[in-house]
């Protein structure tokens, strides 16, 4: 991706367009593999079952296929959700016009290491932030499963 980037900035300009699609590019992985992997995972015997039970394609898909793969598919988004936010760093280093990785790069060309700092510290509570968002719908939607 940070080969691709380049590429995005000189098609989309260095404005929000590019840097959104970079950390859209970057999520966008982790979660279809996670996404797939889960819907693999349902056994073939609760397959069975529901076409025994005559269930169409669609219920098929919400009462058993999407249930069971959630997890999985929350995983990956937990993933993607620390991904995402440096997708924004690696966008804002290649088309510096504002944002944290613009300070991050600015703050280290004047070697004002506390700066750095506060920058990284940044991201680190924004990644945890959207990370501790995932946890908690993760909790709410899967409190049906036992652990």
């Amino acid at each position: 991706m940070v080969a691709i980037a380049p590429l995005l900035i000189i098609w989309l300009g260095s404005g929000l367009p590019s840097k959104v699609l970079i950390c859209a590019l970057i999520v966008f992985f982790p979660v279809l593999i996670n996404t797939i992997v889960g819907l693999r995972s349902v056994s073939a015997n609760l397959r069975e079952l529901m076409r025994s039970l005559g269930a169409t394609r669609w219920q098929n898909f919400r009462l058993l296929e999407f249930p069971a793969a959630l997890p999985i598919l929350l995983g990956g988004l937990k993933v993607g959700a620390t991904l995402s936010v440096i997708g924004a760093v690696v966008g804002e280093f290649l088309a510096p016009d504002r944002g944290l990785g613009y300070l991050i790069s600015v703050a280290r060309g004047q070697y004002d290491t506390a700066l750095v700092f506060v920058g990284v510290f940044a991201l680190v509570v924004m990644a945890l932030s959207l990370y501790g968002l995932v946890a908690w719908a993760e909790h709410r939607w899967l409190s049906w499963r036992e652990t």
